[in-house]
């Protein structure tokens, strides 16, 4: 933008009165105070006491050092990839069938991990990466949508957990976040805050990416910072490209105007976690490629494991879990159908190397590749058998209970992973890709759900190249490794509050020496109720509760406990439980002293009960409110944001202020996949509700409103007798009934992805047909919602 006139005036006045002023010697340019001897363990660092003058004139006073914090001397950057819900037979890095060039490539020149673990769940895995501390620790004993108010579950970070990107930040660095940010409480999920648990007041200067579990990756709900942003109008956008454009646009950036601040950088892609999402030339590459099943695949990765020492060379492909059909016993159309869901699978994890691939290219450009330690972690958890036993066209049938057919699936063969789908797969590819073990993701208790590939690069602070590590490791040990590796301390004090020991173990003894000693020798594991226990190589466990299947497998108390010896069976296939009976005890002693040290006591295993906030406790702004007036221009409401219209009757009343042949959203909640909304189209108000994707009902008044101010009232009448029931439907104008219809059936759970509402239009994948603007042509004075029973 061009200055004003007078600016640039202003400007040259003062450059010429400086250029003719005397110049005074004792005037010198002044230093940086140096960040040498500064404790770095406090935060934030203590600035030196500022100096006191006595000259008059500030000509004969010396210009005072700057006070800076500048990172350690020395320090790499950082940058975190962490891929979302993939196994560890996955990639080819790690054996797998899945191209992933870019991965290979780091593996290649760097460093392979080949016992690394996660917490078998997202939001869990999430927060214990960022901080060092386990999941528990955290209060994040699962996921967000699911807290409860017992210690370790509220999703409310403690205080004396401070996340390493503020830590790194208050040293020096420069901190940004891309991709998914799934630690943010639902009911903090607004602009009305708070928002201490949002990215950018957990350490980050720049946030691009979602809030929640997943998005649509061709209309994802994007936030810049703290700003919900629209998503660009280009009909081959995907999120993944997008938010790589941003990663390097701000690594650019940063680099051009502090080329000697190193920087920090958490990339979480939303693959390949459902729905899968990928371009078509992706998928293509894959046609064929998994005719064979996930029976003979399982066989085939753990071959190229044991050849490339991914594992050793006498280890057993576990089972498959007994509700896990065998691909022989499938029908000709169940074998189509799930060899379509693989391919988009693959295709979705290849298109995210691809991009990863661009962002390692530019970091290449800059020349600043060697100098910075890449930590490529490949899966938050095993992959998801939460798709059940078919696979889903619509996920959110998941959430929701209700189940698909194969013949039903079918009809969206050809168009599998595009925008006109939110699919995920059938369970069995999730077991097939977590080779050699039995489970997945959700089983904490299984290294199916928790072992996870990682590779490290750094050139110049890594001298082997293609070498496997197999020292035990927990994604808890990253934060400290990254601490070590930037000579940045874990900090004592932070904004005057103590915190807590860090929790990880630095895995940088292993980068240089292949033998060296096993230092995390102790870790539990937990999550809904599938729990255990690792101690020096032994490991105990129980299968409480498999991620298909609603109830459990037996009562918390009455599980039964396994016990194996990983150092010898690296596939967990010889329960020594009978054999080693005072080992047994000793392990299960051991876990319960860690939970309660944790804060994973009391246990939970209820999941869909969880949703309801007032069911456990968990905060909800909109509890107990039966009547809530919006305004226009709100938009970004989260479920528990949002008056809750599930299950029971409610009257939409809204006052606007059109002209002729109006169009556009008053009130909607859901989207694509699941939604409802009121609107007007053509000068009609108009309710469509859309089921879980699989159909729309919609009520269209029989008349269109009148030039000037309308009141619109959609009064919905629930059945009631349970949940998921139907009702009536009317629409009225300005008192008088004008249309009138039956929903046959509604959602008993969640409407889609982020369940987001909107006033006056409709932010994400449209709920219904608006024509082609979804944003309101008149004005909105007010929209009051009232439920009742």
């Amino acid at each position: 933008m061009r200055k004003p006139i007078c600016s640039l005036l202003t400007l040259l006045s003062v450059a010429s009165l400086w250029s003719c002023a005397p110049q005074n010697k004792d005037v010198s340019t002044p230093a940086s105070a140096s960040s040498e001897g500064i404790d770095r363990t406090v935060l934030p660092i203590v600035e030196p006491p500022r100096t006191r003058y006595e000259e008059l004139d500030v000509r004969d006073a010396t210009l005072p050092a700057r006070f800076t914090v500048e990172a350690p001397e020395g320090a790499p950057n950082v940058l975190v990839i962490l891929i979302d819900d993939m196994g560890f037979g996955a990639s080819e890095a790690f054996g797998g069938p899945i191209a992933m060039p870019n991965m290979d490539k780091l593996a290649k020149n760097g460093l392979r991990y080949n016992r690394f673990h996660t917490t078998a769940l997202c939001a869990p895995t999430r927060a214990a990466l960022l901080t060092g501390y386990n999941h528990h620790s955290n209060n994040m004993g699962v996921i967000t949508e699911l807290a409860s108010t017992f210690p370790g579950y509220t999703s409310v970070r403690p205080q004396s957990i401070t996340p390493v990107a503020e830590v790194l930040r208050q040293n020096g660095f420069n901190t940004a976040q891309f991709g998914k940010c799934h630690e943010v409480p639902p009911w903090e999920l607004s602009i009305s805050g708070p928002q201490d648990r949002w990215p950018t007041r957990s350490g980050f200067e720049k946030f691009y990416g979602f809030l929640g579990g997943e998005t649509n990756q061709w209309q994802p709900l994007i936030y810049d910072g703290v700003t919900l942003v629209e998503t660009p109008q280009d009909p081959d956008y995907h999120f993944t490209t997008d938010m790589t454009d941003q990663a390097i646009s701000w690594m650019n950036f940063t680099n051009t105007l502090n080329p000697d601040k190193p920087f920090f950088m958490y990339y979480a892609p939303g693959a390949t976690h459902a729905p899968h999402h990928a371009p078509k030339e992706f998928i293509a590459k894959y046609k064929g490629k998994f005719d064979q099943g996930w029976d003979k695949l399982r066989e085939e990765t753990l071959a190229r494991q044991k050849q490339m020492g991914i594992v050793p060379a006498n280890t057993q492909l576990a089972p498959k879990p007994k509700e896990i059909k065998d691909w022989d016993a499938l029908s000709a159309e169940e074998k189509k159908l799930f060899a379509r869901q693989m391919e988009v699978y693959a295709g979705f994890a290849e298109h995210t190397d691809y991009e990863i691939g661009r962002l390692i290219s530019s970091l290449e450009e800059m020349g600043e590749l060697d100098n910075t330690m890449i930590v490529f972690i490949a899966g938050d958890n095993g992959a998801s058998a939460e798709g059940q036993m078919n696979g889903m066209f619509s996920e959110m049938t998941y959430f929701n209970q209700v189940p698909e057919t194969v013949e039903d699936m079918l009809k969206h063969y050809d168009e599998w992973g595009s925008k006109e789908t939110y699919p995920h797969m059938a369970a069995g590819w999730a077991v097939a890709t977590d080779v050699p073990f039995t489970w997945t993701k959700q089983v904490a208790s299984d290294f199916g759900g928790t072992r996870n590939g990682m590779v490290i690069h750094w050139p110049n602070g890594i001298k082997g190249k293609g070498e496997i590590r197999s020292q035990f490791g927990h994604v808890i040990d990253i934060a400290p490794t990254i601490y070590e590796v930037t000579k940045v301390p874990s900090p004592k004090m932070v904004n005057g509050i103590a915190q807590d020991p860090i929790e990880g173990t630095s895995l940088a003894y292993t980068f240089n020496d292949q033998s060296s000693q096993e230092r995390h020798t102790v870790q539990y594991f937990e999550m809904f109720g599938n729990r255990a226990i690792y101690q020096d190589g032994w490991y105990a466990r129980t299968i409480h509760k498999a991620p298909y299947l609603p109830q459990p497998y037996n009562t918390l108390r009455e599980d039964k406990w396994e016990l194996y010896n990983t150092l010898e069976d690296f596939s967990l296939t010889n329960n020594l439980a009978e054999k080693e009976t005072d080992k047994l005890k000793a392990m299960q002693d051991l876990f319960m002293a860690e939970a309660k040290k944790y804060h994973a006591l009391p246990l939970d295993d209820r999941t869909f009960e969880r949703m309801s906030a007032s069911a456990v406790g968990r905060p909800s702004i909109m509890e107990g409110r039966t009547s809530v007036t919006y305004g226009e221009g709100m938009r970004g409401m989260g479920v528990d944001i949002f008056i809750d219209l599930r299950n029971t009757s409610y009257i939409m009343t809204a006052e606007v202020d059109v002209q002729e042949n109006a169009n556009g959203v008053i009130v909607c909640q859901g989207g694509k996949f699941g939604g409802l909304s009121l609107y007007v189209k053509n000068g009609k108000p108009t309710f469509s509700y859309n089921y879980l994707g699989l159909g729309t009902t919609t009520i269209t008044a029989n008349k269109a409103l009148k030039p000037g101010k309308n009141t619109v009232v959609f009064d919905f009448a629930y059945d009631g007798g349970g949940q998921g029931k139907g009702g009536l439907g009317t629409i009225s104008i300005n008192g008088e009934k004008a249309g009138e219809g039956r929903l046959e059936k509604t959602q008993p759970g969640v409407f889609s992805v982020d369940d987001l509402a909107d006033i006056g239009v409709d932010e994400g994948p449209w709920v219904a047909d608006y024509g082609k603007s979804s944003k309101f042509t008149g004005r909105i004075k007010k929209v009051t919602i009232e439920t009742r029973k």
